[in-house]
């Protein structure tokens, strides 16, 4: 898993008001918890970025005024209108006791279905993860290269001993379905075929009649 480390202060008063100010110049209010005790701090809205516009998951260092954390983003409140950042949470991690993470997918390749006119169903970007820090992965990922159409990869087909999918066994996480163009394109191959079939017969049937009615002639003359 992908570690950073950022440096806060810790916030002298907490409330509204208090909030307002930070943001207004920049900064952002946060809060630690999980630990003894719930820790309310800021920094630079800078100073998250890279943990924010992002879909890798940081276990993140933070350093309180000389006092160091271990801990992971949580959760996270924007401003409906500006997207600027309002709040984020944090919880503090420890090597034995599990955490529950969204883990990004990753798909590697390009799928024979979708080569063949299918088209990619990605369902699950991220699944929700359950571990112990050291056992979660920075992503989960996924070879699609032999999927071909009218097949998926499901939750059950990730599993791992090193960490827990919070999701069902049957749910799909990404295949390949039919694109509609390619069943048209079937269907009116088909209907093709029968009309040259049926197109072919007349003819025979009109040559056959011609051929009968020329011999009928013959006989008469």
């Amino acid at each position: 898993m992908k570690s950073l480390a950022i440096s806060v202060k810790k916030r002298e008063n907490v409330g509204k008001s208090s909030s307002k100010a930070l943001r207004n110049q920049g900064k952002v209010p946060c809060v630690l918890y999980g630990g003894e005790k719930q820790v309310s701090f800021y920094a630079h809205e800078n100073d998250f970025r890279k943990i924010v516009y992002t879909s890798d998951v940081f276990l993140i260092d933070l350093d309180i005024e000389g006092t160091k954390t271990r801990c992971i983003m949580q959760d996270i409140q924007f401003h409906p209108v500006t997207d600027k950042i309002l709040h984020i949470d944090f919880l503090e991690v420890f090597d034995d006791k599990e955490v529950t993470v969204d883990i990004p997918v990753v798909l590697n390749g390009i799928a024979i279905g979708v080569r063949n006119g299918g088209n990619l169903l990605f369902r699950r970007k991220k699944i929700i993860t359950r571990a112990i820090p050291g056992n979660l992965p920075d992503a989960i990922e996924i070879d699609i290269s032999d999927l071909s159409i009218g097949q998926f990869v499901y939750i059950k087909d990730l599993r791992s001993d090193d960490y827990t999918f919070l999701a069902p066994d049957n749910s799909v996480v990404v295949g390949v379905k039919t694109a509609r163009a390619a069943v048209e394109e079937e269907i009116e191959d088909e209907e093709g075929e029968e009309g040259e079939t049926e197109e072919g017969a007349t003819e025979g049937e009109t040559t056959e009649k011609s051929a009968e009615g020329s011999s009928q002639e013959n006989k008469e003359g």
